[in-house]
Parts: structure tokens; C-alpha cells; sequence
């Protein structure tokens, strides 16, 4: 089992509403650069898409729900087969959205537990959570060329050291997908 953490992220770091639908200031900062940067699995997901498990925070979720469940084409098919889990206290009803199932019991645990391997986008304190207890095994980076000086970050500033490897780089349309594994 591996935890391999997807996000959308700015030059300095900022991962906060790449959407614009929380309606930050800064907010849609990665559609701006046109959907060939954005669309379809730009992260390489590949087989985990079949193979493993999607975890997302409560409001990730939701947003992800409304995105995605209502679209047919092949990627969307791809992500609205793929099985969910939603780390949420307050939400026991995620019918919402095709193959989605809430975490029950702690969150740590779980995905300790997990005998699939776990894929984690945006849900910012369940990454923060994660990296916390040292379970991050891979960062897929989309990284845009914008600077939006304040936000929501990837690596919080009290984070404890990671020692990684890059293992790719690739351009995609405006951004860089990054792949960074750690080094242990």
C-alpha cells in the first residue's frame, strides 16, 4: 500500500481555491491557463484509478461530487468508478457520488489499514494529517506559474523535514507535473 498525494499548486505553494469556487481573491488561478492544462488525468494515475482508493476531506468531496458525477466521457467515467472515501465528522450520507463510502474510525488508521493504495487530492488537513504522521509516500505536483503570495499551502511551515526524490518532470500545457517520492 502506498499514499500518493495529487494537487493542484502555485509557485509558491498556494494549493487554496485553484477553482475559483470559494471566491478567494486569488481563487481560479489554475483555469486561467485553458483546459488542456486542467482536463483528464493529468496526474498519471493510471491503473490506481482501478486499483485504488480516492480519499478526500468533506469539502473536497462535495465539490468533487458536483464537478464529476454528472459527467460521461471517458475520464469522468474513470473517476465516478473509482472508489471513494470521505474523511468527514459531520456528513454520513455520501450517496452523492457513485462508489463513495465514509471513513469510519480514525483516519491514520485507516489508511494504515488500507490494503488498496490511497490517492489524496486537495482535502488540505487530511494531507497536512497524513504528512504529520510520515505516511506521504509520493506527490504528484501540478505546479502553475503563478504567484499568489498568500493562501492555503501545500507544505505548512511547521512541517517536519521530508527528504524526497524527483522522479519525473513533465510539461503539461501551462503547468509542470512534478513526481516526487520520498527517499527511505
Amino acid at each position: 500500500m502506498s499514499v500518493t498525494v495529487i494537487e493542484f499548486v502555485t509557485l509558491d505553494g498556494v494549493m487554496s481555491d485553484p477553482d475559483g469556487s470559494a471566491g478567494t481573491p486569488g481563487g481560479g488561478w489554475a483555469f486561467r491557463h485553458g483546459p488542456e492544462t486542467v482536463a483528464g488525468d493529468k496526474f498519471r494515475l493510471g491503473r490506481l484509478m482501478e486499483d485504488g482508493v480516492m480519499l478526500l476531506g468533506r469539502a473536497t468531496w462535495e465539490q468533487f461530487a458536483r464537478i464529476w458525477a454528472p459527467r460521461s466521457d471517458p475520464f469522468s467515467d474513470r473517476m465516478n468508478a473509482m472508489a471513494k472515501l470521505v474523511a468527514t465528522r459531520t456528513r454520513s450520507d455520501v450517496s452523492g457520488w457513485s462508489n463513495s463510502r465514509p471513513l469510519t474510525g480514525d483516519l491514520l488508521d485507516a489508511v494504515r489499514r488500507s490494503d488498496r493504495d490511497v490517492v489524496v487530492a486537495g482535502s488540505r488537513s487530511v494531507v497536512h494529517a497524513l504528512m504529520a504522521a510520515d505516511l506521504v509516500d509520493e506527490y504528484r505536483l501540478l505546479t502553475f506559474p503563478t504567484l499568489l503570495g498568500s493562501g492555503e499551502r501545500l507544505f505548512p511551515a511547521d512541517g517536519a523535514p521530508a527528504y524526497l526524490e524527483c522522479t519525473s518532470v513533465e510539461p503539461v500545457g501551462a503547468a509542470v507535473l512534478t513526481c516526487h517520492r520520498r527517499t527511505r
